[in-house]
């Protein structure tokens, strides 16, 4: 599994012109992408390493302050360019393995106190974000 988690001060993602998940105020900004031997394993090690990584303001984590969190599916996280002109995503996983691990990590973060909000699964989303720092940290289960 792997995550690109920003700190931001605000965030918003929108389906057809409708905002389907919205962040305002510190939080965290989080890119999730699923491969083909992800897990349960992967889905808590993930969620707690979000939830508790000290990536806010004055060394502080989402889970100290309460901050909100807001997932966003991206199987391009997978992608590889390393060949030719077009990437291939043959290492993400197809969507029937992945959104139920997408739809897990966000369950986990919930029950481990995170308001998280989503963007939609699949979708042509918009994205917006304000960034705080910028920090960006990419994150790969182990």
């Amino acid at each position: 599994m792997r995550a690109v988690i920003q700190r931001v001060l605000s965030a918003s993602v929108r389906v057809d012109g409708e905002v389907v998940g919205e962040l305002d105020g510190p939080s965290l900004l989080v890119y999730l992408g699923v491969t083909h031997d992800d897990g349960d394993t992967e889905v808590a090690w993930t969620a707690r390493k979000i939830w508790d990584l000290r990536l806010l303001r004055d060394e502080r984590s989402a889970s100290d302050v309460a901050a909100p969190v807001l997932v966003v599916s991206q199987f391009t996280l997978y992608g590889d360019a390393r060949k030719g002109r077009r990437p291939t995503w043959q290492a993400a996983a197809p969507g029937p393995v992945s959104e139920p691990l997408y739809d897990a990590v966000c369950a986990e973060l919930e029950r481990l106190g995170a308001h998280v909000e989503r963007g939609r699964f699949g979708a042509d989303m918009r994205v917006e974000s304000v960034n705080d720092g910028p920090i960006t940290l990419v994150l790969d289960s182990p």
